[in-house]
């Protein structure tokens, strides 16, 4: 970043003073040193008038310390009369975009200010008369090259800055959802032994090859197969894990046979087990080996109820379009929307509205397969990915849940409980490489529920 070296920005610096010459230098710092309060009080009152801006601008801030900072600030933009103050200005102006980072003021505001400011002098400098238009001309040129040029510095900071505590954001981050991982692994260690015993007593009570449950379908499988794959990416032991679990799918549970089987001695059946043991030990071990290695599986959670939020939305679609086109298979969205949900947050606060969206985002996860997909898109809405399911299966896993929600009270922080309904529209892959156009069929088979009377299950185009 030579272009932003201090050394280069002084020499722009005083460049534009002496461009306008010492006499224009001079009468635009004495008008901004007479103008400053009236200039200050303009932006502030200007921008608290900005709803997005007036939530970093507090009255008190204004009154006991910004307003004063701001005129302070346009006094002394126009005083650099060498290199050492030159140096000393752009300084300031680093400070400030460091500190628009550190408490988060969008750049974008930032900028809008400046501009209230450049078009406020302008008026006043419109209102003296006596000024000779090659002088006005001159002076509006410096303004206006000037504070570009501290919104540049500014600028350059705040990226720097805000790249910076994002790192360190990140790696707290990181720090903090290790006990997440440690959920993770224990969570599916526990479905791999559940698929195991389902499979030891099926296999034991004498029900055919055929209906011997498939590791592939298992809880473990779908989680492995669709967000796995995707977590420890090129790593050798999914793919291991992968092949292992087709074995087991495709030659080992095939081999056994019924109850009433006669041509199958004992021992055949129990050496038949010990290779099935085997190989789910291989992947166990494996899998301890990926989770030691690993200590992310997913990013972007939302805050307020860990689900996923959009940052990954268009990775996870895209992962999915590409699965559903190579397996031939199809994948369902459930678009889901809390009904009257601001009526929550206007009667009982947006505490009670934020326990609720908790709460359901946990009834989300309860309802719901390992490896599907939850994301909270904004609001009161949230999307479901149902992996490897027709429109069948999605219609009654969102009318199970519609019925679930309808019938849960939900606990409000002051003791009180609530009942709330959903809309739920569901749209399954069609083929369509752009995911959006599948969101946007979710998104009208949810309007359309939500039209029609709420607290119902809507499928795209029916």
């Amino acid at each position: 970043m030579h272009h932003f070296h201090p050394d280069r920005l002084a020499a722009e610096w005083l460049s534009l003073n002496d461009r306008c010459g010492q006499d224009t230098r001079e009468f635009v710092q004495q008008f901004f040193t007479d103008n400053a309060e009236q200039l200050a009080g303009h932006f502030y009152n200007t921008m608290l008038a900005d709803r997005a801006a007036s939530a970093f601008l507090s009255n008190d801030d204004v009154h006991n310390r910004l307003h004063f900072s701001m005129q302070r600030w346009l006094s002394a933009l126009f005083s650099a009369v060498d290199t050492d103050a030159a140096l000393r200005l752009i300084a300031e102006q680093r400070k400030v975009g460091e500190i628009h980072a550190r408490i988060n003021i969008p750049v974008h505001l930032v900028l809008r200010g400046a501009r209230h400011i450049k078009d406020h002098f302008i008026y006043l400098l419109s209102q003296a008369s006596d000024l000779p238009q090659q002088q006005a001309v001159a002076a509006v040129r410096l303004v206006s090259d000037t504070i570009d040029l501290a919104m540049e510095i500014m600028g350059h900071a705040y990226s720097v800055s805000h790249d910076r505590n994002s790192r360190a954001e990140e790696a707290y981050r990181l720090f903090a959802i290790t006990q997440n991982i440690t959920n993770e692994k224990d969570q599916q260690k526990a479905a791999l032994l559940d698929w195991e015993n389902q499979l030891m007593f099926e296999q034991a009570v004498g029900h055919s090859a055929a209906h011997l449950p498939r590791i592939c379908r298992s809880d473990f499988g779908l989680w492995l197969r669709h967000k796995a794959v995707h977590a420890f990416e090129g790593s050798s032991e999914i793919e291991w894990v992968l092949e292992t679990m087709e074995q087991i799918d495709q030659v080992i549970l095939p081999l056994f046979p019924g109850a009433t089987t006669d041509q199958f001695s004992e021992q055949s059946r129990i050496q038949l087990l010990r290779d099935l043991r085997e190989k789910v030990k291989g992947i166990r071990f494996h899998m301890d080996s990926l989770f030691d290695q690993n200590n992310e599986l997913e990013a972007g959670r939302d805050v307020l109820t860990r689900l996923l939020n959009r940052k990954f939305l268009p990775v996870v679609l895209t992962k999915q379009i590409s699965h559903a086109n190579n397996h031939r298979s199809v994948f369902t969205l459930l678009m889901i929307d809390i009904d009257h949900f601001k009526q929550v947050n206007d009667s009982y606060g947006h505490q009670a509205g934020d326990s609720v969206l908790q709460q359901l985002g946990l009834m989300l996860v309860n309802n719901s397969r390992s490896g599907d997909y939850l994301f909270r898109l904004g609001g009161e809405e949230f999307m479901l990915v149902l992996v490897d399911t027709d429109i069948t299966g999605a219609r009654s896993m969102a009318e199970k849940l519609r019925q679930n929600i309808q019938q849960e009270e939900f606990l409000l922080p002051q003791g009180q409980k609530l009942n709330v309904t959903v809309s739920i529209g569901a749209a399954a892959y069609d083929g369509h490489p752009d995911y959006l156009h599948l969101m946007h069929r979710a998104d009208e088979a949810l309007y359309k529920a939500k039209n029609n009377g709420r607290n119902q299950v809507v499928i795209a185009g029916q």
